[in-house]
């Protein structure tokens, strides 16, 4: 058990100095829309930024250059709304595990224009945040050594439920393929069976038949 939970803080240490990172820069004309989807799990933390990349650094962006920002959650609740912005941040931690959309729509404009978007979102692992850390009181370095082996502790244990949680899984997918393959082994046979005996039975009568017609 000491050597699984060493591995599992090996691998978070990793995981969080290396969060799933997405970053993009792609282009909208007025009154087009684009969605980006990311798969996070429960309780991890994103946050992200967006802007408008400016074609001339020596002016200021023109009126034509807005775009509106909205983030939801796989069940759609919004997370971020931003209307006829140049740029916005979000941070948010997910209560649900799915697929989170971030929807960027370049306002109508005439004539129409092409805008230059580069977005980046950043997801950490799975981690306590349910939990208020910053009610823990910060006095002295230690304090905050603490806060952060408590913060790692407490991820590390989700991790390893989550194992244990996946092994029951499997155990009971095995256990199921199994009874599901006795289950059609006794089918067949019953099925064979059944055949046999309606065969036996159409061949009884059709000797009967033919004996009372004399033909045999």
């Amino acid at each position: 058990m000491d050597l699984l939970r060493r591995s599992l803080v090996c691998l978070l240490i990793v995981a969080l100095f290396s969060p799933t990172a997405l970053s993009m820069q792609f282009e909208l004309r007025s009154g087009q829309m684009k969605c980006i989807s990311e798969d996070i799990h429960e309780k991890s933390i994103s946050v992200g930024k967006y802007f408008i990349v400016n074609p001339n650094e020596d002016h200021p962006l023109p009126d034509s250059h807005k775009i509106t920002a909205k983030m939801v959650s796989p069940k759609w609740n919004a997370l971020h709304e931003a209307v006829k912005v140049e740029a916005g941040e979000f941070s948010f931690t997910a209560f649900e595990t799915g697929d989170y959309f971030t929807c960027i729509s370049a306002v109508d404009h005439k004539p129409q224009t092409t805008l230059t978007i580069d977005f980046v979102w950043t997801s950490g692992v799975h981690s306590a945040a349910s939990k208020d850390w910053s009610k823990v009181p910060k006095r002295s370095q230690v304090k905050m050594m603490e806060l952060s082996v408590k913060r790692l502790f407490d991820t590390v244990e989700s991790i390893h439920d989550e194992m244990y949680y996946l092994r029951d899984r499997e155990a009971e997918m095995q256990e199921l393929n199994r009874s599901t393959n006795s289950k059609m082994a006794w089918f067949s046979f019953l099925s064979l069976g059944f055949s046999l005996s309606v065969a036996g039975l159409q061949f009884w009568h059709l000797k009967s038949f033919f004996e009372k017609k004399k033909l045999i």
